[in-house]
């Protein structure tokens, strides 16, 4: 094996990969057996995992090779840059050779599309197969599906890997069409449509067989690149949420577009990467997800975009001062959660303490509540209530005043496996 052309190689498709982000695993319970290697346990992600470990993945393209010209990608064919392609083995040897050494704790593999969508499968594919029944690999295994794959090669790859993600690339039919006309829409749907029926199907099987084998155990992912077309923060959240809903989906990214070429259908080379965006578009998706919200509550034609200065909820609130204050003693749990500043977990706590003793600032303070956003919409037991007559612009100047943004201007680039 030539080791400083696997090196040259690794470096090349590791940095392609970066622009990935579809790359969590929760969910995932495979279990090591037969002596095998690796263990998914709790799952792997390329940062951290719910309880706070840090965890690591080998992150890779096969090749960044590509026969299509989308104006958003790194590795599009007419883009100068420099190629490589990973033979089946390689990959294999690489996840084995690393995860023996502790450096990874699983494989995420995606590549550029060579020759055919089907060639392209069949080739990532053949890595997870032989990762599992040559070397007995029982750690994590992440597959990105590539669009326009036949509906038997979904299957197969379904039954390989712990997690499968087809990439929407842009949140919308136009833009897809704008930016990547040689693409069809309906090449990314088909995949996942096929990957939701066999899940369904897998887990109706198990109900009967409890030895049935299991299918992508983690589900299905996809992505969004946020910022390279026009479409509105509106446009993102109803996308991601029709996705959720018809097709079952784990979890829906967002990736803010890192201006890669010159091209007057693309935000300009310097451009400042949308990162804020990014990050209250995830903040949204959380609060459909998990706090019952609706897309239109947040988002509408008068208001279509996301405030960058303060969070969803906030927005929300500030847009809707005719609900408070509520009073922390008395409110239903899904105003409890409505409340800025108030997390899921505080409300189980307000609701527990609350059975004892009617709870006031000090018992808030106590429960973790960030009493800086709070205090302007709830009371509790005390005579104080901190919004008085505020209007909505006066509540949020004097919430940003006592905040600092976490947010810098800069991108992080995907770590290096030789630092």
């Amino acid at each position: 094996m030539d080791f400083n052309r696997i090196k040259e190689k690794l470096n090349i498709l590791a940095d392609a990969a970066k622009y990935d982000v579809s790359c969590s695993s929760s969910g995932s319970n495979r279990k090591n057996k037969d002596n095998g290697l690796g263990d998914t346990g709790n799952g792997i992600c390329h940062t951290y995992t719910e309880d706070g470990r840090c965890v690591s993945l080998l992150k890779i393209l096969l090749t960044n090779h590509c026969i299509f010209d989308c104006a958003y990608c790194v590795t599009r064919k007419s883009n100068d840059i420099q190629r490589a392609a990973f033979k089946i083995q390689e990959v294999v040897d690489l996840t084995i050779n690393f995860y023996r050494r502790n450096y990874i704790e699983g494989l995420f593999l995606s590549s550029g599309i060579f020759k055919s969508a089907d060639y392209t499968m069949e080739r990532l594919i053949a890595v997870a197969k032989k990762l599992r029944e040559e070397e007995n690999f029982n750690g994590y295994i992440h597959l990105k599906s590539i669009p326009g794959a036949s509906d038997e090669l979904m299957y197969e790859a379904g039954l390989y890997a712990d997690r499968l993600s087809v990439n929407i690339e842009i949140p919308t039919i136009s833009g897809l069409k704008l930016l990547a006309p040689d693409k069809k829409h309906e090449d990314f749907i088909k995949p996942m449509l096929k990957v939701k029926n066999e899940i369904i199907r897998y887990k109706e099987e198990r109900k009967i067989i409890k030895s049935t084998a299991k299918y992508a155990p983690a589900g299905q992912s996809t992505q969004m690149i946020v910022g390279a077309t026009g479409e509105s923060d509106k446009d993102i959240m109803y996308s991601a949420t029709h996705f959720y809903k018809n097709y079952q989906m784990k979890r829906v990214y967002y990736s803010g577009y890192v201006p890669i070429s010159t091209d007057n259908r693309l935000p300009s080379l310097g451009s400042e990467v949308p990162m804020l965006r990014e990050n209250r578009l995830y903040q949204t998706d959380w609060l459909l997800r998990f706090y019952g919200f609706s897309v239109n509550e947040i988002l509408d034609t008068d208001n279509p975009n996301l405030d960058m200065d303060i969070d969803p909820k906030l927005m929300w609130a500030l847009r809707n001062l005719n609900y408070f204050p509520v009073d922390i003693n008395k409110a239903e749990p899904r105003m409890l959660a409505r409340i800025p500043g108030i997390g899921m977990g505080s409300v189980h706590k307000i609701i527990s303490g609350r059975k004892y003793r009617r709870l006031s600032w000090d018992h808030l303070k106590k429960m973790g509540i960030a009493l800086n956003r709070a205090k302007y919409f709830i009371i509790c037991n005390s005579a104080d209530w901190e919004r008085r007559d505020l209007d909505a612009a006066t509540i949020k100047g004097m919430i940003l005043q006592s905040q600092n943004s976490k947010f810098k201007n800069q991108y992080n680039n995907q770590l290096s496996l030789f630092n």
